[in-house]
């Protein structure tokens, strides 16, 4: 493989060693192929050749490979791992995640069996909404027979999914949704209360305003039949709500997500309605949609002008422009696994352009995560970024076309992004230019049915060099073991950078942080600092909740991101973070009580179980993991960093690995 030094791409140690191990061609014996910078060329030719397709010409798709080559080497945007892994090469499948539709009988149900296998032989995830099966015991008018309800169906999608797994393609991760008002509702809340149970699958309640509603009054609310749409019962809201919370306090599952603010949101409801996510929830999807995903580095869009960070809007604009070009192109190259997929993801154009780095920015700024300074700077980027994504998909709009179902479509409505932006400008773009967006796509449609989407950056963000999505740092410095047994200290560049400024650093110091995993209780750290330089953990919920619905207000989508709690945190606590994200309009919350949940050992792939590592978790390894306990800190049995949970997946801060891929 060519060696490429780290000057030339501007790539830390860390992140070559994550492009070696995850992303590089690789011949029959298993030898990288490729380089970083062979790779990353593969990817913008591929994706640019997809304007061969609009009438462009060579010499002009050239052009727009250098530029695509220029804006991911220089890590200002990176695409999601799919399209970093697959471009240009044989498999050509590019989406990280798709929705299946899961119907109401026999055939049905086994038809997409099938076709979760498909995807997930082709590296994707999957969503379902269980809503349409008929709830347990429901007589069976074909058979005489009775059903037997979702949760059972899960147990085979699950199984499948092992099988597939079992055949040595990559994992395949499931999101598996149902309705609060089915019947069948309190068996799935409980469905994950044994940690050998559906462990392929994360699992979320579809809450509704109306149930919302009847809990915030202490009233009961109607359990509907899915199979003749009657009422079948009722059931307190408050027991039902308190048995989610119990079971979010215990191990983070069932998650939530409002499914009527989804569908408030939802640009196509004459096509359907929003049922289901992704497996980690941050895009809503309609029946055989994917996700086409990539983020932007917010803490590259800083510069130093004379002393002072100032965030350089022009280039956060032309890094938008060329990202949402970028994506559009992903969809016109794609090789789909079903041709439904190919058709519905054609017809919709939906791309989700999210941001990570956040954390990065903020620190330069020199502003706190927990302040109203910092949440509304939060807005006014994402309000900036999508202004200008929509600009860019009316320009592509103009030359190749609006979506095939944008008759019908939000956009259609007189004036929809003024009505739904007025008086909530964060700073950024007026009511004024909202309206004059709405003029243009009147007159010229737009080319995407979504243009923002706040995804999961995981490794990306390693490969970028940055934080992880819109999460605050997990750590400041890291301790980690290198070949020889001698500790090395990781320490973020942007804190190495201040301290050693202000005349604050030294190894000592940075040993202890590396032990606490947070300057908050060290003395000789000015409390100024402490204030900008906060880890998840020192970050209140209300504060995770705040900066979550800051973003929210201006994606398409939905934000990927966990409400971090401390261990000692109680149901009451999760309840009011609950509470908060509905008044606050999010399209779900993920929560996590510190040491609440286990690493699950099937996240480990077979070479991991079977190989032994001296990666020890205070007495217990990862293989040595007992599911019926609690292990309290789990590392990464890659190079041993404790294991986080951010962006709603168990993650390694320090190298990318993963649980959910």
């Amino acid at each position: 493989m060519a060696s490429v030094t780290e000057e030339k791409l501007n790539l830390t140690e860390n992140a070559v060693k994550v492009l070696e191990k995850r992303y590089l061609k690789r011949d029959k014996d298993g030898n990288c192929v490729e380089s970083p910078a062979d790779m990353f060329r593969r990817v913008a030719d591929s994706i640019a050749s997809g304007d061969l397709k609009f009438g462009k010409s060579e010499s002009e798709v050239k052009e727009l490979s250098d530029r695509f080559y220029k804006t991911i080497t220089q890590r200002f945007f990176m695409p999601n791992s799919p399209t970093l892994m697959n471009a240009g090469r044989e498999l050509g499948q590019l989406a990280a995640c798709f929705v299946l539709p899961v119907e109401d009988s026999l055939e049905g149900i086994f038809e997409t069996v099938k076709n979760t296998a498909l995807i997930h032989k082709s590296g994707g995830g999957t969503g379902f909404s269980f809503s349409r099966l008929r709830p347990k015991n429901s007589v069976v008018k074909s058979t005489m027979g009775v059903s037997s309800g979702p949760v059972s169906f899960m147990e085979v999608f699950n199984a499948a999914t092992e099988a597939v797994k079992q055949g040595g393609t990559r994992r395949g991760a499931n999101m598996g949704i149902l309705r609060v008002d089915h019947p069948d509702i309190l068996e799935f809340i409980n469905c994950k209360s044994d940690n050998n149970k559906l462990n392929n699958f994360n699992i979320s309640v579809a809450i509704t305003d109306k149930f919302m509603e009847a809990y915030i009054n202490g009233t009961d609310y109607d359990l509907i039949n899915p199979y003749d749409g009657q009422v079948s019962g009722r059931m307190s809201a408050k027991k039902v709500f308190d048995m989610i919370v119990d079971g979010a306090w215990r191990n983070g599952e069932p998650g939530i997500i409002f499914i009527d603010t989804m569908n408030y949101d939802n640009p196509t409801p004459q096509i359907g309605a929003i049922e289901s996510t992704n497996p980690c929830g941050e895009v809503p999807l309609l029946p055989f949609e994917a996700c086409n995903l990539g983020s932007i580095n917010l803490g590259l869009m800083v510069d130093d002008v004379d002393g002072k960070a100032v965030i350089n809007w022009d280039r956060l604009a032309d890094t938008t422009r060329t990202a949402i070009r970028f994506l559009d192109n992903v969809i016109a190259i794609n090789n789909y696994p079903l041709p439904q997929i190919s058709e519905m993801v054609q017809n919709n154009r939906k791309i989700g352009l999210g941001v990570m780095g956040w954390a990065d920015m903020l620190m330069k700024m020199g502003i706190s995560y927990s302040s109203e300074e910092g949440t509304r700077l939060g807005a006014q980027v994402m309000e900036f970024i999508d202004y200008v994504s929509k600009c860019e998909s009316i320009e592509l709009s103009k030359e190749r076309g609006r979506f095939k179902n944008f008759a019908g479509s939000i956009y259609e409505q007189e004036n929809y992004l003024y009505n739904k932006y007025k008086g909530k400008s964060a700073g950024k773009i007026s009511d004024e230019q909202w309206l004059e967006l709405d003029r243009e796509i009147k007159k010229y449609g737009i080319r995407n049915a979504t243009t923002t989407c706040i995804a999961p950056t995981g490794t990306i963000s390693m490969i970028a060099a940055s934080s992880g999505g819109i999460e605050p740092l997990f750590g400041l410095v890291f301790s980690r073991l290198i070949m020889d047994g001698t500790e090395m200290l990781e320490i973020n560049p942007i804190f190495k950078d201040y301290m050693q400024s202000h005349g604050l650093y030294s190894e000592e110091i940075m040993s202890k942080i590396a032990q606490e995993g947070t300057i908050a209780h060290i003395e000789s750290i000015p409390e100024n600092v402490k204030k900008i330089f906060v880890t998840a953990h020192d970050v209140t919920p209300y504060w995770h909740v705040k900066m979550q619905a800051a973003f929210q207000l201006h994606t398409d989508n939905a934000v990927s991101k966990t409400v971090n709690f401390v261990e000692s945190a109680t149901r009451e606590d999760i309840e009011e973070a609950y509470i908060l994200a509905y008044k606050n309009h999010l399209k779900g919350i993920t929560v996590y009580r510190n040491n609440s949940r286990q690493f699950q050992p099937m996240n480990l792939d077979d070479k991991k179980k079977s190989e032994k590592t001296s990666v020890e978790t205070k007495e217990e390894t990862v293989e040595d993991y007992n599911p019926t306990g609690e292990i309290k800190e789990v590392k990464c049995p890659e190079c041993g960093t404790k294991i986080q949970m951010a962006e709603g997946c168990f993650i390694c801060p320090n190298c990318g690995y993963s649980g959910c891929a």
